[in-house]
């Protein structure tokens, strides 16, 4: 049994770097530089073409993660890497309708159509369209939902015969709405925000109306229906919140605080892992790093609706699962013969350094499950989320400076430093004006230390200073609470031992390349 050398619990911009440069060479040179999908790190490394997600699926996720990390962190992305993905997202375009389409075979002709794919198309359209102006990718996403409106109806679904006798497509029926169209809603959402194209807001509301009524009960029960696909579930359900808080409709808003605190149980623990199918079958017991990106950006918008205990639970999440689950140390990866050269089994190890993938909560490797992944869509998705927890974790608005997340981040506005990281945790204002501070539920108020500002008052989860100095560091320190939980899982029962919001030690049940220490049983 092996702990890995390298786990990462607090940094989230250096997660997102890591991601950024992991993309970035998850290339194909044997498919003229079409990103690889199916990344396999045990028990033999290679990444292989999918006939269903390479083409379709991946670049609409890495230009989504790229563009917005550019963006919210200031850093620079390579602008080759940037030009080679977007060619690879228009290129998915290029079949007989304006919808992102996949080969059979590498070589092949543009046939497979996924509606599964349509989320991560708008993904790169959004992208391209908000971050580099792409008059082309507007051009496309218009002629998309357009071409959407007219094929696909909210009773009777897709036109398939047109679809396949007029255009000679392969339909692969998705196994549920959610799995299908349903996905769409955030990236039209995010589309519309970009450009204020009405249209893609009125397809979104179609769909929202077809999720809510048939996926999203007022009492936030999970449904049958769902399917079996845990990422269909949680990216529609962020979905929904992102229309909900670009609409202001509180009771969308509802509704999906309703299914997180219910219905998305079923599909995840306290700590934020989250299976990736509820098919008992032979990878049962994986997760996916996807679905919980998406819990914690709906964690996000819920915090930022008022609702202080769910940026706790995106705390919690960030540091015991998401950050942790990013492939760092590599050691335990096989270098693979490849005596043909084939570009998919050369430096697989030191190129997938950094994704994200389908772990158990304890480590890369699921107990009774053969195989490790790492597969490349994941690592644009997590990324993603990963942009959004990183523009949400200070706000600076109309009721001044907010600090929602406890890591080290420092703006234009403020610099944190966290407990984790710190003897304790200060906040030092660059800018004016009154400070939020949240607190963790389990820090006692009394044993709160404050120097460097006025007695601050407590309300409502936060700690709030009236009128703090700038370019002075508030101290605000205690305990880090020692606890212990229990989480169920298809493995067995998980007891994990936390100081503060983060692991100290995790049941592992034996297994090899694990993230914490073990308990002693």
């Amino acid at each position: 049994m092996a702990k890995l050398k390298d786990v990462n619990t607090t940094d989230i911009a250096g997660a997102i770097r890591l991601g950024c440069r992991t993309m970035c060479r998850l290339f194909n040179a044997d498919d003229d530089d079409i990103p690889f999908f199916d990344i396999l790190a045990l028990p033999e490394a290679r990444m292989t073409f999918s006939c269903h997600h390479s083409e379709a699926q991946v670049p609409g996720r890495f230009l989504n993660a790229l563009l917005n990390a550019e963006d919210a962190l200031g850093i620079r992305i390579d602008e080759r890497a940037v030009d080679t993905i977007t060619r690879a997202a228009f290129f998915a375009y290029q079949g007989a309708v304006p919808l992102p389409l996949n080969r059979q075979r590498i070589g092949g002709p543009l046939i497979n159509f996924l509606p599964t794919q349509i989320r991560e198309g708008f993904h790169a359209l959004y992208a391209l369209a908000r971050f580099r102006d792409s008059a082309r990718a507007r051009e496309l996403a218009e002629a998309s939902i357009d071409t959407i409106f007219r094929t696909w109806d909210p009773s009777d679904g897709w036109d398939h015969a047109r679809l396949q006798d007029a255009h000679g497509l392969s339909i692969v029926t998705p196994s549920s709405f959610l799995n299908g169209l349903g996905r769409t809603i955030g990236p039209l959402v995010k589309y519309f925000r970009a450009t204020g194209y009405g249209p893609a807001l009125d397809l979104a509301i179609v769909l929202k109306d077809k999720a809510v009524a048939g996926f999203f009960p007022e009492n936030g029960e999970y449904q049958a229906a769902h399917g079996l696909h845990g990422h269909s579930t949680t990216c529609t359900m962020s979905s929904l919140a992102q229309l909900a808080d670009l609409t202001g409709d509180t009771p969308l808003l509802a509704r999906v605080k309703a299914f997180y605190d219910n219905g998305l149980r079923h599909i995840r623990d306290q700590v934020g892992w989250s299976i990736e199918t509820t098919n008992p079958g032979r990878n049962y017991g994986r997760g996916e790093a996807n679905n919980t990106g998406d819990i914690v950006e709906t964690a996000l918008i819920l915090g930022r609706w008022g609702h202080t205990e769910y940026y706790h639970d995106a705390e919690r999440i960030l540091r015991c699962h998401l950050l942790p689950s990013q492939l760092r140390d590599v050691s335990f990866i096989p270098e693979p013969a490849n005596p043909e050269g084939d570009d998919g089994t050369r430096d697989v190890a030191r190129r997938i350094a950094g994704s994200f993938g389908l772990p158990a909560p304890y480590g890369h490797h699921p107990v009774g499950v053969a195989e490790v992944k790492f597969n490349s869509d994941i690592v644009g998705g997590v990324v993603g989320s990963l942009c959004e927890v990183y523009r949400e974790a200070t706000r600076h608005d109309a009721a001044g400076h907010r600090v929602n997340l406890l890591f080290d981040h420092e703006t234009p506005a403020i610099r944190v430093r966290s407990p984790y990281t710190h003897p304790a945790l200060s906040v030092e204002l660059k800018r004016p004006g009154p400070l939020f501070v949240r607190l963790p539920p389990w820090v006692c108020p009394d044993a709160i230390e404050v120097s460097g500002s006025d007695r601050p008052r407590h309300t409502g989860g936060w700690l709030f200073f009236a009128a703090p100095a700038t370019d002075r560091a508030i101290r605000i320190a205690y305990p880090l609470a020692e606890q212990e939980m229990t989480m169920r899982n298809p493995a067995g029962d998980i007891r994990v031992r936390l100081r503060g919001d983060a692991v100290t030690a995790m049941d592992d049940f034996g297994a090899d390349v694990t993230f914490f220490d073990p308990i002693d049983r």
